[in-house]
């Protein structure tokens, strides 16, 4: 997570969405960075914990931006990291089993070590579900979002590519992908309006609702 003060921006760092590169390029520029353990804090977190201590102690209500990805290619974005040397002969590791596998065990009621990833989603939302994040990018649309950061900041930006996952196929069988569709049917539809917004989702806080605003 970066906050940035003469930006007014709050960027919230969902996994596997391109975030370190991103930090990487930003990092100089952020008044306040949570890294390692705290990079990946939820926007929940961020909502209840730091959002009223930077309005408190600095008058700062920053505009928050995250990227969320189509589901199907993020989860295998993480299938894809488990298969790296950095995780084998762990029970993280995914080597020896199928992408179908992993999948019906990340959708399962107590997902194994190696398919605790987490959803998007609930990055992204509180229990009841409202959107805790002004704007949503989708992380296929990289030109949009790389143009929103330039014209904040004012400047071209390189954002080199960083910590990319293996090459792996990860074919999905219509049987599976119906199963996580039902599943995760929330996620879904939240990256679906990002995509029918035009690749940038503007979201009342006070509703969790999509404006409707394309980008």
């Amino acid at each position: 997570m970066l906050i940035f003060s003469a930006q007014n921006l709050a960027f919230l760092a969902v996994p596997k969405t391109g975030t370190t590169a991103l930090e990487m390029a930003l990092r100089r520029k952020a008044d306040i960075v949570f890294s390692k353990h705290r990079k990946h804090m939820t926007a929940a977190r961020f909502h209840n914990k730091v959002a009223p201590f930077l309005a408190d102690a600095f008058d700062l209500t920053p505009e928050r931006i995250a990227v969320m990805r189509d589901p199907v290619d993020q989860i295998g974005s993480w299938y894809r990291y488990r298969l790296s040397d950095e995780v084998a002969g762990t029970p993280r590791s995914t080597r020896g089993i199928g992408f179908d596998r992993f999948v019906l065990d990340v959708i399962s009621d107590d997902p194994p070590p190696h398919a605790g990833i987490g959803s998007q989603f609930n990055f992204l939302t509180d229990g009841d579900g409202r959107v805790l994040v002004h704007r949503l990018f989708a992380y296929e649309r990289q030109p949009q979002f790389r143009a929103f950061l330039e014209d904040r900041f004012g400047e071209g930006l390189d954002i080199p590519v960083k910590n990319v996952s293996p090459q792996a196929p990860t074919p999905l069988s219509a049987e599976v992908l119906a199963r996580l569709r039902a599943a995760r049917a929330q996620e879904f539809a939240l990256y679906d309006s990002i995509v029918a917004a035009g690749g940038m989702l503007e979201t009342d806080l006070e509703t969790g609702l999509g404006t409707g605003r394309p980008a």
